[in-house]
This record gives C-alpha cells, structure tokens and sequence, in this order.
C-alpha cells in the first residue's frame, strides 16, 4: 500500500483590519481636546451669555463633536508607489 503524500496548507491568517485608523484616532483625540477646551471657555460665560465666551463656546464644543465624527471615518494615509 502506498501512503498518501498530499500536502495540506492552510489558509492564510491576515491581520484584521482596525475599524479605527490610527490616524481617525489622533484625530478623535484632537475632538476631545477641542470638546474640553469649548467647556473651559464656557465657564467664563456670563449668565445671559454675551460675552466673548458665551459667543465663543457653542461653536468650539460642536467643531470638537464635529472632528469626533470624522476622526471616526477617517481612512489611514495611503501608502505612495515609488
């Protein structure tokens, strides 16, 4: 009797892609820092909120929501062929 001499490989394990870039959390990271910053400013708002910082604030906390959401999304930096 002749013994069965068949190789068997198997598959191939890639690495699971990251569902978060590195570069999407850098950017989330920069969200947060803008999200805690636009709340320092706005404790410097006056109650009826006419000063610079009760002007200024709303848009920093949203622009930080705003980079959370693209740092989400964002793909990695694309490797250049020579």
């Amino acid at each position: 009797m002749k013994k069965d001499k068949r190789i068997t490989v198997s598959p191939k394990i890639e690495k699971p892609k990251r569902i978060i870039s590195r570069r999407g959390w850098r950017v989330i990271f920069l969200g947060i820092v803008l999200v805690i910053v636009g709340f320092v400013i706005l404790s410097f708002a006056s109650p009826d909120a006419q000063n610079w910082a009760g002007k200024l604030s709303p848009f920093v906390i949203l622009g930080g929501y705003a980079t959370i959401g693209i740092g989400i999304v964002l793909p990695d930096k694309e490797e250049k062929l020579p």
